[in-house]
């Protein structure tokens, strides 16, 4: 009995000696100084790898998307009327704006209220997204103080730029004059004829697809960021330095934003707005609002004038579902 309890406890003994022994210690005397210029070093030999050729297409077919699709949503516009909410981000595309209450107003104080209708613009389906311009992607990061030395262009002009692009002036320029009010509803509308309608808002959606799937490409070789809190969007290695988010501006990290990993919807929103089926109602009525479908307001535009959407949107339309009951 004496021996088994000599033995236990030498098992016993063995095996904790042996755990602490397998340790593996960590020193944390690390010679940062000597470190610094070889981090630096592999930074600037990185960058010459920087922009990829075979990424350069691609860029480029970005461009010439947005530019089609811009184009196209502008001539819509013309014939298709719209209407923004003015009190919410809500927007409409249809002859009259529904009646279901959403609005939750400009400060999201109240709730289940109905929308005040105005006319909208281009910037109501297209939503701008802007980043600083920098002159390349290894560039040092941005203090708070030089916010106002770089410009702000739209970001996925800047992220097409970074991956090598050729990007005309005037496509810099005319980046910032698309926020023009389009007609009002009872103006009357610019001649087109139904065939070309249709040609158009094919056309766009074929584009809108090419600059979506354009974009996630790129977003997997050049990296961008997004604040967690707003919908500021940088891109770049690291996230900049300036402090403009304006969520809880009292607590103690002083509007600096909180980065995470840029998806495609943050450089190319699509805008989800109520999409009105055949067998629906003139006006969408807030009885109806578990009935109806959703769409991206680009694809429901373009439906408008007959163009047919791809078919990964119908479940989002709800293309094959029942009508709301009538009372």
């Amino acid at each position: 009995m004496a021996l088994m309890r000599r033995r236990v406890g030498g098992y016993i003994c063995s095996e904790l000696c042996g755990s602490v022994m397998n340790q593996r210690l960590y020193s944390s005397r690390v010679d940062w100084k000597q470190l610094r210029p070889m981090i630096l070093k592999r930074i600037k030999n990185r960058a010459k790898e920087y922009p990829i050729k075979r990424m350069i297409p691609v860029a480029e077919e970005v461009v010439k998307a947005r530019e089609i699709v811009t184009k196209g949503v502008s001539t819509l516009l013309q014939v298709v009327p719209i209407h923004s909410c003015k009190f919410c981000p809500e927007v409409h595309i249809g002859a009259v704006g529904h009646e279901m209450q959403s609005c939750h107003g400009f400060k999201r104080m109240i709730k289940n209220q109905p929308h005040k209708w105005g006319p909208g613009c281009l910037n109501d389906i297209l939503i701008p997204v802007e980043s600083f311009h920098l002159e390349n992607t290894f560039q040092d990061e941005i203090k708070h103080d030089q916010r106002f030395d770089f410009p702000r262009v739209p970001a996925v002009l800047e992220l097409c730029h970074q991956a090598g692009a050729d990007i005309p002036d005037e496509v810099w320029h005319r980046s910032g004059t698309s926020s023009a009010i389009v007609r009002e509803n009872d103006e009357k509308p610019a001649a087109f004829l139904p065939e070309e309608l249709r040609f158009i808002g094919q056309r766009t959606i074929e584009a809108w697809e090419r600059l979506r799937l354009g974009v996630t490409k790129l977003l997997l070789v050049y990296p961008s960021k997004v604040c967690e809190r707003c919908s500021e969007v940088h891109v770049g290695l690291s996230g900049h330095k300036a402090r403009m988010c304006g969520v809880f501006k009292f607590e103690g990290w002083r509007g600096k934003h909180k980065w995470k990993k840029a998806d495609v919807d943050d450089l190319v929103p699509p805008k989800i707005v109520w999409h009105q089926r055949p067998h629906d109602p003139p006006v969408l009525v807030d009885a109806g609002r578990d009935y109806y479908g959703h769409a991206p307001a680009v694809i429901e535009l373009c439906m408008q004038v007959g163009a047919r959407a791809p078919p990964k949107y119908h479940c989002m339309m709800k293309a094959q579902g029942l009508a709301p009951p009538i009372k």
